[in-house]
């Protein structure tokens, strides 16, 4: 590759349009770009229009334009290209002069070979083009080298002041940080304190030139790391996802042929009940025909006897009939029990409809590169103040991502409302919603909504968050509820003190399943204040009256209890979640801690206690960006631990 090439490809390339440079323009941060490139960048920016300045696309540092009244697309008019990338487009960019012919007797016409070069014309020149070269006053002491044949002269490259165009510029005012040259430094810069030669500072400028190359070239090499990185984390992810897909296909295969099975059931079921009803009706038909034979026969009978002269044969014709001899002779018709009337296929579309939305062919388990990361240290990110709108102590809290950002929902048990929490435009907002009692428990729902427990009024209210909120409906239950968790789109738990139970619910409130009284773990739940569920689909249970953690599944039966002594016991455990990766977090009130367990229910550490500012702990959430919500009595704390 030509040094040209070179330098085509790797200097004087855009890195937003991938071309050669179309009239750069160098910014405020040494990162140049086509200037339609930038414009066409800054126009999709509204913060970098709004501060009429033009935005980098690489490095986001706003350069200011000359004429901000003019249109978007002029104002990289004016903001020209670094002299190193216009001498680079100069010397080797697409359509730089050529040095082999004369410059001026090229315009002509003519093609005289260039004897010499300009660096301030920036031409090449003939012997008698030079000639005429040195005579003119203005560019008499120009600098110009000669050129021997096909060698090229390094050219010590002048430029000329802006203002004083006979004058180079050779000096630099580092109190104004700007290059000038010496009428510049007589007429504006005379007061100034640190003008010096340019010629001077050039040893110091490579040094640090030469630091930030080095910097720029180890950030080089850790970024192509990166990339090949990132690359071979595409090609993984890649592979993964077919497998995802395969395995996707393959559950959804086995959930189609589970109900071909059962449609083949009711086929052969149909099949048999058909048969034997079809079966019935056809011994009806032939009993039916032989009665019509025997009625007919006997008939003829008769009407043989009548017409007999034997008096004999009527006597006991007549006999015959008033015994009942003609009824006897054809088929009694009687019914039999157990006989098949009508068959009927009867479909119950709520129960199937029910079936479908809980129908688990596997979940998309996603783990983020900023998730909690519970083996480091938390650390405050932010507190917010949820007394808004009045006193209050939130009890339970969730979280959710709308619109691209974090909106935080609390139940509000003293002003019988819920509250969400949000930013709008950089600024604090919440929206508060009057639910006529106290809630208690709060559960994310799909479709950006939460299921509530209102203790007092014996109902579960579901809210829409947009984030601002939005009564959508009020369920009526059986009992004053508390906790509350959804299990799957069309079931719910919720937890109740009197009596201490946690039942299974239907988006209705019906009870479809009650694990307490009458079961096994009866001795365990005394109060269940706090509920959620784990990513198997388990429902964890935190019991202020046992002082327990308990772990079930839907069906009631006990996974595990947390109820140790010593340091690591329980006094009164409220808020309790579960992570993605399937590790629990619990409160505890009076302790004024965060315990965090595994999967199993085994005790890992105190995540959080009074010394980092937990006090009286209650509902506890993880959301994502790797963040953890725990409330208390006065705010809602944020913690990272990333």
């Amino acid at each position: 590759m030509t040094t040209s090439q070179k330098l085509t490809e790797h200097f004087l390339t855009c890195t937003i349009c991938t071309e050669v440079f179309d009239k750069p323009c160098t910014l405020v941060c040494n990162h140049t770009f086509c200037r339609k490139c930038v414009v066409s960048y800054t126009k999709t920016r509204p913060e970098a229009i709004s501060a009429k300045s033009l935005l980098c696309p690489f490095c986001r540092k706003m350069t200011k334009v000359s004429a901000p009244e003019r249109p978007v697309e002029e104002w990289a008019d004016d903001v020209k290209p670094s002299f190193v990338i216009q001498g680079l487009l100069d010397s080797f960019g697409p359509g730089s002069k050529d040095t082999t012919h004369c410059s001026y007797c090229k315009e002509e016409g003519e093609t005289t070979p260039a004897s010499s070069w300009c660096s301030v014309c920036d031409d090449a020149l003939c012997e008698r083009c030079i000639r005429v070269h040195r005579r003119i006053p203005s560019s008499r002491h120009h600098d110009v080298v000669d050129l021997s044949g096909e060698t090229k002269v390094k050219v010590k490259r002048k430029v000329m002041c802006k203002v004083h165009k006979d004058e180079n510029i050779k000096y630099i005012c580092k109190d104004c940080k700007t290059a000038v040259c010496q009428t510049c430094c007589i007429i504006h810069h005379r007061k100034c304190d640190l003008v010096v030669e340019i010629e001077s500072e050039i040893p110091a400028m490579k040094t640090e030139l030469r630091k930030n190359k080095e910097d720029l070239l180890k950030k080089h090499n850790e970024m192509k790391t990166h990339v090949r990185t990132q690359t071979s984390k595409v090609d993984d992810a890649l592979t993964l996802y077919l497998q995802i897909e395969s395995n996707i296909k393959s559950a959804g295969l086995k959930a189609i042929e589970a109900i071909k099975v059962k449609e083949r059931k009711l086929w052969a079921e149909l099949k048999e009940m058909s048969d034997k009803h079809i079966g019935e009706l056809k011994a009806d038909i032939k009993s039916g025909e032989m009665s019509v034979q025997m009625y007919q026969q006997q008939a003829e009978l008769i009407d043989q006897t009548l017409q007999s002269e034997c008096d004999m044969g009527v006597y006991e014709m007549y006999q015959g009939c008033e015994a009942g001899d003609v009824e006897a002779v054809g088929v009694t018709d009687v019914k039999e029990k157990g006989r098949i009337a009508r068959i009927m296929f009867r479909q119950d579309t709520d129960k199937l409809s029910r079936a479908l939305d809980d129908l688990q062919l596997g979940e998309i388990d996603v783990l983020y590169e900023d998730v909690l990361d519970l083996k480091a240290t938390p650390v405050l990110q932010d507190t917010i103040n949820v007394r808004v709108a009045g006193d209050t102590y939130p009890y339970d809290v969730t979280v959710f991502v709308v619109n691209g950002t974090d909106t935080v929902v609390v139940t509000d048990y003293n002003n019988h409302s819920v509250k969400s929490f949000y930013t709008r435009n950089k600024q604090p907002c919440h929206s508060r919603l009057s639910l006529g009692g106290p809630p208690w428990g709060i559960t994310m729902l799909k479709d950006n909504q939460v299921a509530v427990t209102v203790h007092g009024t014996r109902q579960i209210v579901t809210v829409q968050v947009n984030p601002d909120l939005v009564l959508l409906s009020a369920i009526p239950t059986s009992k004053q509820y508390r906790g509350i968790t959804s299990l799957t789109p069309s079931t719910l738990a919720a937890s109740s003190s009197l009596p201490p139970c946690v039942d299974i619910l239907g988006m209705a409130g019906h009870v479809l399943k009650s694990i307490g009284p009458g079961q096994p773990i009866r001795c365990i739940l005394k109060s269940p204040l706090y509920l959620c569920t784990t990513r198997t689909g388990n429902i964890l249970v935190s019991d202020w009256g046992s002082r327990c953690v308990v772990c079930l599944t839907p069906e009631g039966d006990v996974v595990f209890t947390y109820s140790p002594r010593g340091d690591t016991s329980l006094m009164f455990p409220l808020g309790i979640t579960s992570t993605s990766a399937g590790d629990i977090l619990v409160t505890d009130y009076h302790l004024h801690r965060v315990l965090h367990l595994t999967e199993s229910g085994q005790f890992v550490r105190n995540m959080l206690t009074s010394q980092d500012g937990v006090q009286n702990p209650r509902g506890v959430c993880v959301g994502g960006r790797g963040r953890m919500y725990l409330c208390r009595p006065d705010s809602v704390k944020v913690f990272t631990c990333k």
